[in-house]
């Protein structure tokens, strides 16, 4: 039997990759991944195999980890960012676990809320939830409810997938759910390509996000009531008495 090792690579840039995520991808024989991530490390790892595929083929992509594993290879099974946060960690355990197969490690990475809150300055630096506006596998409602919720809380938000070809207003429509609550001028940012060419960062308020023309590549930040924009930066105190 090999080993499953389920990695966050982090943002894409080889730098913001972990040095555990880097020692687990060069131990393993296979790399597994959705196409596009592939890309991102197949010169740093040339002469390993390699096995990619494309969207909403998640689960094939799991049994095959499990195949190459059950075969005596030991395998990574990279995704962006944190293999935890929107990534294929829960997949890869569950299907392991249905498939009798238990040695499986995951390893950590630079998930996207923090790489992008580094780079706007500290919009996380309270008590803060990640919402992805995808509502491929979550029913619009609920994310509705938490973006409500989150705003009636006084949480800061990290806002993951804001708007694709398909769901083009998906922005928008949070931007208006979130003004139902917080000020127009509640202090925002957004992060275009975190850690590749073309990174772009932005501060605006809450009523300019809405006119944002935002993709997959860009991660949204809100702040929360005490979140300022300070120097060009994004700034949510702690309470310290400075």
């Amino acid at each position: 039997m090999g080993k499953i090792y389920v990695v966050g690579i982090g943002p894409g840039d080889s730098d913001m990759m972990t040095y555990q995520a880097k020692e687990a991808i060069k131990k393993s024989d296979v790399i597994v991944g959705y196409k596009a991530y592939i890309e991102l490390v197949k010169e740093e790892f040339a002469g390993k195999e390699f096995f990619e595929n494309g969207m909403r083929r998640e689960a094939e992509r799991c049994k095959r980890c499990i195949e190459y594993a059950k075969s005596g290879k030991t395998v990574a099974l990279i995704c962006s960012g944190d293999a935890g946060v929107y990534g294929m960690a829960s997949p890869l355990l569950e299907i392991a676990q249905r498939e009798g197969f238990d040695d499986v490690e995951v390893v950590a990475g630079v998930t996207a809320a923090l790489s992008g809150a580094a780079l706007l300055g500290a919009p996380v630096g309270a008590d803060f939830c990640v919402i992805s506006l995808s509502d491929l596998l979550t029913p619009w409602e609920v994310i509705e409810k938490r973006l409500r919720c989150a705003a009636e809380g006084d949480f800061c938000m990290a806002i993951y997938n804001p708007s694709s070809r398909s769901r083009a207003d998906h922005l928008r429509r949070a931007c208006n759910i979130l003004l139902e609550s917080l000020p127009a001028a509640t202090a925002c940012g957004y992060v275009r390509n975190i850690g590749r060419d073309g990174c772009v960062r932005k501060v605006c308020t809450l009523e300019e996000l809405k006119e944002v023309k935002a993709d997959m590549f860009v991660t949204v930040f809100v702040g929360n009531s005490k979140t300022r924009i300070t120097g060009g930066r994004l700034v949510t105190p702690r309470g310290y008495r400075l």
